[in-house]
């Protein structure tokens, strides 16, 4: 697999969603007929898309909107909602600030100290309108805050970093011991980032629910750039979803593959449920809609460090509603909404009629599959050509 980058040193060739396509075969389903819902902890979900943990794209009322619609909305514990008792205030300063004072605007806003009262108060708030409440924060507060939030009601907690592993080292402070927090908690801990085989083996074997997998795509996520980090996402979730089936056929338990981030559109998100995922976590087409707290605006990190700049703040627009991304009718042409019925269709026109069958559909190598007879709309920047 690996090919020689020097004298030395090897490296292997990785695959992200530009590079691939995927095949029909013998068999094609009616899309209405096919079913599109995933299990995580022993409860089921109709929309397998999640809301990332991002303070541009989740807040209450967004979180209440996707959960009306069988989705799940990731509420960061770490970030405007749970600093600020009035977080709109600084939400409108975000997005009126010029470019050039975005940046030092986003980091000035987080250094406002958490007030632990708010986490129960946000909880509460979700779950007063009979929606699933799921929460993240940093391995830091995650054993402080999710005894708050579980004894609020919260249903699915996540433990988020850029890089998660079980082995932690540091002598600043005492590292999170994520198999206890797992086997403490009551609800269903979701375990996130990671991009390996072996890290998502070994994330599973402390007892995690679920994994995020991915380290950099996002939109608005700066850790490519700032600390080269990153696998792209095919690759990523193929090797992940490998660890997930291994670790079943030894333990009969099946732990969800969550793909977070890279997908902009319906056919990117088709593709990571081609290469394993059970669900996809993705932000910037959920910022672009109205119940949206970032008011057209989006930016990281979901996982904030002290001494690196937050995520870039992007410029992405109002398209629409949540319903609209989700379920359509589309009404914009670059594949950023009706994301659940792109879904449909895709695994209707390759004979999947569930997530798990759309595992096992082929794959090819395409890298001409974007720019293939596009001319007009890469010309006039349309369609595939945005």
């Amino acid at each position: 697999m690996a090919e020689w980058i020097g004298i030395g040193r090897r490296a292997r060739r990785c695959y992200g969603f530009d590079e691939v396509a995927l095949v029909p075969g013998a068999l094609t389903v009616n899309p209405n007929d096919v079913d599109p819902s995933w299990t995580l902890g022993g409860k089921k979900f109709k929309v397998p898309i999640l809301a990332a943990a991002m303070d541009g794209v989740v807040d209450v009322n967004f979180a209440i909107a996707m959960g009306k619609l069988g989705g799940i909305a990731v509420l960061n514990l770490d970030g405007i909602q749970t600093r600020y008792d009035n977080p709109d205030e600084v939400l409108e300063k975000i997005a009126n600030a010029s470019p050039d004072e975005a940046t030092k605007l986003v980091q000035t806003v987080y250094l406002k100290p958490i007030k632990e009262d708010l986490i129960a108060k946000r909880v509460e708030q979700i779950k007063a309108k009979k929606v699933p409440a799921v929460v993240s924060c940093i391995p830091q507060n995650a054993k402080k805050f999710s005894k708050i939030a579980q004894e609020a009601g919260c249903d699915i907690f996540v433990v988020q970093s850029t890089v998660a592993s079980v082995k932690h080292l540091s002598t600043e402070y005492k590292a999170l011991d994520l198999e206890k927090l797992c086997n403490e908690l009551k609800i269903p801990v979701i375990i996130g980032n990671c991009v390996t085989y072996e890290i998502a083996l070994e994330l599973m074997e402390i007892g995690s629910s679920g994994l995020l997998v991915g380290i950099g795509p996002g939109a608005a996520c700066t850790t490519r750039g700032v600390l080269g980090i990153g696998v792209p996402q095919i690759t990523t979730t193929v090797d992940t979803a490998a660890a997930r089936d291994h670790f079943y056929k030894r333990k009969g338990k099946y732990i969800p593959i969550i793909t977070d981030g890279g997908m902009r559109i319906g056919g990117e998100i088709c593709k990571a449920f081609a290469a394993g995922a059970d669900a996809v976590m993705v932000g910037s087409a959920f910022a672009k809609t109205q119940e949206a707290p970032g008011r057209g605006f989006h930016w990281g990190m979901a996982t904030s460090h002290a001494n690196l700049p937050r995520g870039t703040r992007v410029h992405v627009r109002t398209t629409g509603t949540v319903k609209d991304v989700l379920f359509g009718p589309a009404k914009v042409d670059d594949g950023s909404q009706n994301l659940v019925g792109a879904l449909q269709t895709s695994m209707g026109s390759l004979g999947a009629s569930n997530l798990k069958e759309m595992h096992d559909v082929e794959i090819i190598m395409a890298p001409s599959i974007q720019t293939e007879g596009k001319v007009f709309q890469v010309g006039q920047r349309v369609g595939m050509g945005k």
